[in-house]
């Protein structure tokens, strides 16, 4: 009989961010996006209802509530063409949420920024992962508020910067551009004296790709699987969805389902998403079909 190997199995990993233990490998982890935006792309800042502190908090509560298994909390729009803020309004944003969000939920709270300032804030108001979507230039000083902190790090790729990172992309070989990249980044980490439990990889969907540099990215992430570190991937509304299917931003969630199930088999180990109620069932079923059973709830 012709052996037959199972390269699809996940990598089993354990992330180490502050007091939380991550596991990762048979239950995929679900990122529940809060964004502190007047202007996300997707629609749901929710400084479009009247922003509070408070609102934001009970917001990420109900995530929490409907299978979210990390909190990720940004308060800057990175669409394509997005004019950035300053630290002060950035920190405006955000902060208060996280100091009231820390004292109330036992999950994971994630801060999306790459302005130092700013994440040495959020990490000492109860942050403990930073998702740095500039990730292949990583800040120095703020990889080393990551080490001090004893936090994570999300390494996300991107081509130029959002103000100008969809105009004339083009790759040599995107996989392997990608790939040697954040290869670099995680050497960046392990010079400043980041161990290798608290680095956490993202390939940048939307982020300089093209449409069809985007199907590539989740049809081969397996492709990263030798980088030896957990695979974050955010394809969540994205406008690649909304070109394949001709949908608008509120009507992708199919699309994004469709997305994460072929995430989670192609080697996924975290989901960032907006909808984290649709979004569990899909992942619990997909992550059953990956292991070929029912996967229990895990304990910190």
């Amino acid at each position: 009989m012709m052996a037959i190997s199972n390269s699809r199995k996940r990598k089993k990993y354990t992330v180490i961010a502050g007091s939380h233990k991550i596991h990762l490998g048979d239950k995929t982890k679900i990122m529940g996006i809060v964004n502190l935006t007047p202007d996300s792309f997707s629609n749901d800042g929710l400084f479009q209802s009247g922003y509070t502190a408070e609102k934001a908090v009970s917001f990420a509560k109900k995530l929490i509530k409907q299978g979210a298994d990390i909190i990720d909390l940004g308060g800057e729009s990175t669409r394509p063409g997005s004019n950035r803020i300053s630290e002060k309004e950035e920190i405006a944003r955000i902060i208060p949420a996280i100091k009231l969000l820390a004292k109330d939920v036992s999950v994971p709270i994630s801060v999306d920024s790459y302005k130092p300032r700013v994440v040495k804030m959020a990490l000492d108001a109860g942050a403990t992962i930073v998702n740095d979507i500039m990730g292949t230039n990583p800040d120095k000083s703020l990889l080393k508020m990551v080490k001090d902190c004893n936090a994570a790090i999300v390494l996300m790729h991107i081509k130029g910067i959002p103000e100008n990172m969809q105009r004339n992309v083009s790759y040599s070989n995107l996989i392997e551009n990608i790939y040697k990249i954040l290869q670099k980044s995680i050497e960046k980490c392990f010079e400043i004296g980041i161990k290798s439990d608290r680095i956490i990889i993202d390939p940048g969907i939307g982020f300089g790709k093209t449409l069809e540099n985007n199907l590539e990215i989740v049809n081969r992430l397996n492709a990263f699987r030798s980088l030896n570190k957990p695979l974050l991937i955010g394809t969540s509304r994205k406008s690649f969805i909304g070109k394949v299917l001709d949908k608008e931003v509120d009507d992708r969630l199919i699309g994004t389902v469709s997305t994460v199930c072929t995430s989670i088999i192609r080697g996924a180990h975290i989901v960032r998403v907006h909808n984290v109620a649709a979004i569990k069932d899909a992942v619990i079923m997909t992550d059953a079909i990956v292991n070929e059973k029912i996967i229990q709830p895990d304990k910190e």
